[in-house]
């Protein structure tokens, strides 16, 4: 909320003799809590653009090798501005704060380059929640990395994420024009996304029997895709679960390869690298997939912190998940000071943690 000063001049102009000055103070969030990356930068710009809060954000990854902003926070925080027409200070490669004042959100076409391998997804993270409050469609070219460590694939976004996210209501569209792969990037994604009032779901349960996947490669040979999905498939079919894998042979501008594979909202994945074999690559993603459906939670754990922001903007939800993550503590903490929720984590006993926002009513008793 704005803080006012009244000065009261006193001289020979008695009707022009008081002035309101308002003075616009923003929330400051300490970027080093909890996960301490850019999370926490990516979730509290966009949730300053749809609640209207300016904030202003410290020590921005404080603890990485690398501190500060690199290409695909600066790209973020920068496309996130111009969705809402908000005015940025401290935004360049390695800064370690910044403060955002957010305007009115536009719909509109968006053209992104990150200009390195940058994860696309990460910075889709943060341009959802804003253009889902648009007041009519809007459309992202973006280019950079499809398919890179540490952030979701493009696969698990548009196949998980999107598919607990749908049921929600939120409305979005991607298409895959060319992968990229980490050091070259080069990827294309078309993301269109139509404004949606969400509703609270409960994610307890992830009734799914049957994997499906996407086994890619670029500029490697065709064996390579195929090994991958078979060794992902032998050991699938060992725990008793049968798979559909898709492959793809490339011919984009970055070499690489990888496995994503999805079962309701539980996915697992496996990227390609000089040294790891193509049936190696396939096992490490069935692995992972494996691993939260023996869980039988609702949601796997990389699930369980996007969601996070989406239930307050639904007003309430719940899930179960196996893992209680550092991203999804932080995510929480970050959603909490933007809105007047609380988050309750529970764990019943099960081998499940229980996630739920809870009721005013029973937090005021």
């Amino acid at each position: 909320m704005p803080h006012y000063l009244i000065y009261d001049f006193k001289g020979p102009r008695p009707k022009a003799s008081i002035f309101i000055i308002a003075i616009v103070s923003s929330m400051k969030l300490d970027g080093s809590y909890g996960e301490g990356g850019g999370q926490i930068l990516r979730t509290a710009v966009a949730l300053s653009a749809v609640t209207g809060e300016p904030v202003e954000i410290n020590n921005i990854r404080k603890m990485r090798p690398k501190p500060g902003l690199s290409a695909q926070h600066v790209k973020a925080v920068e496309s996130a501005a111009a969705l809402c027409d908000g005015e940025v200070s401290g935004c360049g490669l390695h800064s370690t704060s910044l403060t955002f004042t957010p305007g009115k959100i536009k719909a509109g076409t968006y053209n992104v380059d990150i200009g390195t391998a940058g994860s696309i997804t990460l910075l889709l993270q943060c341009l959802m929640p804003i253009a889902l409050h648009s007041p009519g469609t809007v459309k992202l070219n973006i280019s950079g990395g499809t398919d890179v460590s540490w952030s979701p694939t493009i696969d698990y976004l548009r196949f998980v994420t999107l598919f607990a996210f749908s049921r929600m209501g939120y409305d979005c569209s991607i298409r895959l024009a060319r992968r990229g792969y980490y050091p070259r990037g080069c990827g294309d994604v078309e993301a269109v996304i139509a404004p949606a009032k969400l509703k609270r779901i409960e994610f307890e349960n992830n009734a799914c029997a049957f994997v499906e996947g996407i086994s890619h490669s670029s500029r490697l040979p065709a064996h390579v895709a195929q090994r991958q999905a078979s060794a992902a498939q032998k050991l699938l079919r060992q725990e008793g679960y049968e798979a559909r894998i898709a492959l793809e042979n490339r011919d984009d501008p970055s070499t690489g390869s990888g496995l994503t594979l999805w079962c309701g909202c539980a996915g697992g994945s496996a990227l390609g690298k000089p040294g790891l074999s193509a049936e190696k690559v396939g096992i490490l993603a069935a692995e992972a997939l494996l691993a939260e459906l023996k869980s039988k939670a609702g949601v796997d754990e990389y699930l369980a912190d996007q969601l996070i922001p989406y239930m307050a903007l639904a007003g309430g939800g719940s899930f179960t998940t196996g893992n209680i993550s550092l991203h999804t503590r932080t995510n929480i903490w970050v959603t909490e000071q933007f809105f007047d929720v609380k988050f309750n984590i529970q764990e019943p006993g099960t081998g499940l943690f229980h996630v739920y926002v809870l009721d005013k009513v029973n937090t005021e008793t």
